[in-house]
């Protein structure tokens, strides 16, 4: 199976291509940007998801190593440069956030489900997050972008489920990566005082676990499921 993943230069998407790797599988490392000692450069495309012209390329290329795309993995996206109250947030800044998380998913999807329409076979698995139901008001184009990665989910399970392509959603917690290091310390106390059942933070590999199941096919019947690996966040508690 061939498999892409975006955003796999760190984090998240490289835990997950790894795991898809380790399954037996061919990847694709998709990325804005690697670094010089990245271990998997010869699988490494460049890829900015809000481009349709690197988009196009990322299928194409894909396509031109393995002959086919047997599974997506929208992993790529980006928080806002500096965290504003919604009362301030400016434009500039939420077009970027929704270009790239929103937009750029959206039609990275369209074009990966109209090759897997061609092939008659397919998954495609988008990371959302917990703030796609959950208020942040410090970075309110993040949630809205998350909340709306939510109903392409929806949207792309319910158009492909006559061609036997399942399309599934993973909303991660509070994740020990990049995007969370500068607030660390926030989280942490707030883990230990109850904000999750489970008072750890998350790591990529409980992400990338999930992505491996979804892979094997035990989630075929489960088209447009939305797993959420937040360590309990989401159950609400007295």
């Amino acid at each position: 199976m061939a498999a892409v993943v975006t955003g796999a230069a760190r984090g998240i998407g490289f835990s997950i291509a790894q795991s898809l790797e380790k399954l037996g599988n061919e990847v694709v490392y998709a990325d804005i940007s690697f670094p010089q000692d990245f271990p998997c450069g010869e699988n490494a495309v460049v890829c900015d998801i809000s481009n349709a012209e690197a988009r196009q390329n990322l299928l194409s290329e894909t396509i031109k190593r393995y002959g086919t795309a047997d599974m997506l993995v929208n992993n790529a996206g980006v928080a806002p440069a500096v965290r504003m109250d919604i009362l301030e947030t400016t434009q500039e800044s939420f077009e970027r956030v929704i270009r790239i998380n929103l937009e750029g998913t959206f039609f990275m999807t369209q074009i990966f489900a109209n090759q897997m329409v061609k092939q008659g076979s397919g998954r495609i698995i988008n990371i959302a997050s917990i703030s796609s139901h959950t208020s942040s008001t410090a970075r309110g184009e993040y949630c809205i972008s998350k909340a709306g990665m939510s109903m392409v989910t929806q949207l792309f399970a319910d158009r492909l489920a006559e061609y036997g392509i399942g399309v599934f959603e993973i909303r991660p917690g509070i994740i020990m990566t990049d995007m969370t290091a500068g607030v660390k310390d926030k989280y942490a106390k707030l883990i230990e005082e109850g904000l999750t059942p489970i008072k750890r933070f998350g790591q990529p590999q409980d992400v990338a676990d999930v992505v491996a199941a979804v892979a094997e096919g035990r989630f075929d019947f489960c088209t447009g499921q939305v797993f959420n690996v937040d360590g309990g966040f989401h159950v609400r508690r007295l």
